[in-house]
């Protein structure tokens, strides 16, 4: 089956000074891509996305908020310029990879900025729009009965959290270290959201048994579409977490995820060290079957 890579490269077209959220996180991993020959990839572009998309998972008053954007967020969050239209496309490449997955595909969005952090009214932690629970909820939308979010960034996707909580057919999971930013997460939220907090520097070996418990649960729930966000930072040498997972151990994640046999939509959140072009390629290979 196809491995689709979707991306637009007016992404790197923003940054901060000294934000981990920086636009290197993709032009490396586009190189590492593009050079390299083990896997087949077809290249895709974002979709285009109506607003009423968007308002189903934010609020009219937070939409026009990012539009008009000119002061910071909040410390992690500045208003780039531009950002509504960078946003914009991270939620495209969520749907377009959405159709992609349904059509037998195994697509990844290479875009940025991240989105699980924000909520339905609020921007934060480098997150303007959730293109997540926005995909999650196209999904609905469009004739999937039970979607599942699984959400392996290190850090809790309380955005996504609060726009599925209560949602029927949407289901959240949730694996991330605790403490650790945004400091929630610590217990079961509902009856659709679960989370899997893990202590810092847990032993890889433990780590993908909560993996792994979460995605049996995952099935369990006989989800018609998973969505993913596929967040790296959970690796062992990365500047923002504590986590021990080597590269080796998202080729299996990308693996285990394509064995669901079912529709998968991963979509880009986190990783901040210099190794992640190899961490997302290691990813792929496991979404390719390897």
């Amino acid at each position: 089956m196809p491995l689709h890579l979707i991306t637009d490269e007016r992404c790197v077209n923003y940054h901060a000074p000294g934000h981990p959220e920086r636009p290197q996180r993709i032009t490396r991993t586009l190189e590492k891509l593009r050079s390299q020959q083990e896997l087949k990839l077809t290249w895709d572009k974002p979709a285009d996305v109506p607003e009423e998309t968007i308002l189903r998972a934010h609020t009219k008053d937070h939409l026009a908020r990012v539009k008009a954007a000119t002061d910071a967020f909040d410390g992690d969050t500045p208003a780039h310029p531009g950002i509504h239209d960078h946003a914009l496309r991270s939620i495209g490449g969520g749907l377009r990879a959405l159709a992609l997955a349904r059509k037998g595909g195994h697509p990844f969005s290479l875009l940025r900025p991240p989105g699980h952090h924000a909520m339905g009214n609020r921007a934060m932690g480098f997150c303007y729009l959730n293109q997540v629970a926005i995909t999650a909820l196209e999904a609905l939308a469009t004739g999937a009965k039970r979607v599942a979010v699984y959400d392996f960034d290190v850090h809790h996707g309380n955005g996504t959290e609060a726009i599925l909580l209560g949602k029927p057919g949407a289901f959240f999971h949730s694996i991330h270290q605790h403490p650790c930013y945004p400091g929630t997460g610590t217990q079961n939220v509902g009856d659709n959201c679960l989370n899997y907090p893990v202590a810092p520097r847990t032993p890889r070996d433990d780590y993908r048994k909560i993996l792994t418990r979460a995605l049996d649960a995952l099935k369990a729930q006989k989800p018609d579409v998973v969505v993913v966000s596929a967040g790296f930072d959970a690796y062992a040498r990365d500047p923002l977490a504590q986590e021990t997972l080597e590269a080796e151990d998202f080729q299996w994640l990308g693996k285990s995820l394509r064995d669901l046999s079912v529709p998968v939509v991963s979509v880009l959140e986190g990783g901040y060290s210099n190794d992640l072009p190899e961490l997302i390629l290691a990813y792929l290979r496991g979404l390719d079957g390897g």
